[in-house]
């Protein structure tokens, strides 16, 4: 028979799969009486472990939230993860929580096994993050929007958009998408009465929250690709519509939802709508594409555009 310590690991790790177990499925896991098991389960109460027992079918023996953490038993493959999780969390998107991660990775490694520290020491070792002047986004807002869109209630808040402008928006929050280094909030804008992609990072939740909604259907069935679309060329400063000498099938492959959307005009030509932090690297852009373009707006592109063409002709014909 195993010991009692181990046996408490391994009620515990049955209690962590979020399931009801009843008396005699863990008697029958564990190897012991039900007599047993109450008393493990008693044990483990004491050592802080919320465990509930409910009574009739259905019921059983289930782990539950309590006032406090307890502490969690990881396998090797869960403790990794949360390693290298907390790792990119100390130098990721969410501002205010790098040093906590560091704190809380630094007490994981000196639990860990060797070999698993070997693991975590690899990816640590061979992973450079590049330091980014990106904004990153407080951990109290996420956290604030993530619950009024899981508790389906409205959310007002101050946004400021790229040009500066704060307005006051009340929304219906459906959920919160995470690029590499930005998260965006999607959501209905009751006044504009229409769904509108907002950068968390620009948003000032206000309290309290609204009423209660009843959610609506999404805008799109993959979320992450409707915000890739949406926001493209929305971050950038100047935005641009290009006439390709091309049709949309030849240069789709060359165009990124983040670096713009083509839409068909006939077989042989195409609009591309795309953006830059400005006209001279716009300019710079266009001339990677590979075909001939026409500059529909803005026109003062033009000049930018003109003024790169005849720097290039006298690199390739010096005098």
């Amino acid at each position: 028979m195993i010991s009692t310590s181990a046996r408490l690991l391994r009620l515990l790790s049955l209690l962590h799969t979020h399931r009801a177990w009843s008396g005699g499925e863990l008697s029958e896991r564990l190897g012991v009486s039900t007599r047993t098991v109450r008393a493990d389960v008693e044990a483990l109460r004491e050592l802080g472990y919320p465990v509930d027992a409910v009574r009739g079918p259905g019921g059983g023996y289930r782990l539950v939230a309590g006032t406090k953490l307890p502490p969690l038993l990881l396998d090797d493959e869960e403790a990794v993860a949360v390693a290298v999780g907390l790792r990119s969390a100390a130098t990721g998107a969410v501002g205010g929580i790098e040093e906590t991660s560091l704190q809380a990775l630094t007490k994981l490694e000196q639990v860990l096994p060797s070999r698993l520290r070997h693991r975590v020491a690899t990816f640590t070792e061979a992973v450079v993050p590049i330091p980014t002047a990106e904004p990153t986004v407080a951990v109290d807002v996420l956290t604030a929007v993530a619950s009024a869109a899981r508790e389906h209630q409205r959310l007002r808040f101050d946004y400021t958009d790229h040009r500066g402008a704060v307005t006051r928006r009340e929304v219906e929050p459906l959920r919160l998408v995470n690029t590499a280094s930005r998260w965006y909030l999607v959501a209905w804008d009751t006044d504009r009465r229409d769904w509108r992609t907002f950068r968390a990072d620009r948003v000032e939740p206000k309290v309290p929250v609204g009423p209660r909604f009843t959610p609506r259907e999404p805008p799109a069935t993959d979320l992450a690709a409707y915000v890739s679309e949406r926001t493209g060329t929305a971050v950038w400063g100047v935005q641009a519509r290009i006439r390709l000498h091309a049709s949309a099938a030849s240069v789709a492959a060359r165009i990124t939802p983040t670096m713009g959307s083509v839409t068909p005009i006939d077989d042989e030509h195409c609009e591309l709508r795309t953006g830059g932090s400005s006209l001279e690297v716009l300019a710079a852009y266009l001339g990677l594409l590979g075909v001939d373009f026409d500059v529909l707006a803005p026109a003062d592109l033009v000049e930018h555009v003109r003024t790169l063409g005849e720097r290039y002709r006298r690199a390739a014909d010096p005098r």
